[in-house]
């Protein structure tokens, strides 16, 4: 199944007078289940090309659809509503609570749902345990490293059980280690959950561990190359 699609899209941003075309014409599906990573270098229109798919910002030209509904003609409230409930996000910059602790980050998507507060600690919890931080769950992000913040924040974007997670630059704030590991986290939640997985990267060491990598350059795709992952 397609979970979502760009469909001949182009994004133009407007700086006073001056015009810069961040996308020109990209035609993609990402499919349930798939590992997929969007690559090339800075200013190749990657993180502009993750927010069109996660519905974060509207095409100049072009459809997008989720699951096979366009989403131009949605209105807000049900834009955010599919958003919610369709894709979980992860931010290089981890982007958690500061005042919150890792459980009560993960809670909050369920919190403003509103979801039963029993029920969202008790799928909370397991999701901490499953990104290998429960004894954390009670820390606040400045008492977690970069890599447990990046745990944490894969967490709160699995609480809906979204059918795709976009993660955009998920490694540039970490070490190579930490950065190998956290690739490895969304490859087993993605075989465990099926859930699609899409992230964005400028390091090409990450390629191997993907089904599938797309790269851009300029605005446009110049290949996109399906492949055996190495087993992690």
């Amino acid at each position: 199944m397609t979970v979502v699609e760009a469909r001949d899209v182009q994004k133009t941003y407007h700086f006073g007078e001056t015009q810069v075309q961040a996308l020109r014409g990209v035609s993609l599906k990402i499919q349930s289940g798939e590992f997929v990573a969007i690559w090339g270098p800075s200013g190749s229109g990657k993180s502009t090309l993750c927010n069109l798919l996660g519905l974060l910002d509207e095409p100049s030209q072009g459809q997008i659809l989720l699951k096979g509904q366009a989403v131009g003609t949605f209105s807000d409230n049900r834009l955010s509503e599919v958003r919610n409930e369709a894709i979980g996000f992860v931010f290089q910059n981890f982007n958690l609570v500061p005042v919150l602790s890792a459980l009560e980050n993960v809670m909050l998507p369920m919190q403003i749902q509103g979801v039963p507060l029993p029920e969202a600690q008790q799928r909370a919890m397991a999701l901490l345990e499953e990104v290998d931080l429960t004894s954390h769950s009670h820390h606040r992000p400045t008492k977690l490293s970069g890599g447990q913040q990046q745990r944490v924040a894969i967490a709160r974007a699995l609480v809906s059980e979204p059918a795709m997670v976009i993660a955009d630059e998920p490694t540039a704030n970490l070490d190579s280690v930490n950065a190998d590991r956290i690739i490895r986290l969304m490859r087993k939640v993605n075989r465990t959950h099926h859930t699609a997985f899409l992230f964005s990267t400028h390091d090409d060491r990450l390629l191997g561990s993907v089904d599938r990598h797309v790269r851009l350059k300029d605005g446009t795709i110049e290949e996109d190359v399906e492949h055996q992952a190495i087993d992690l």
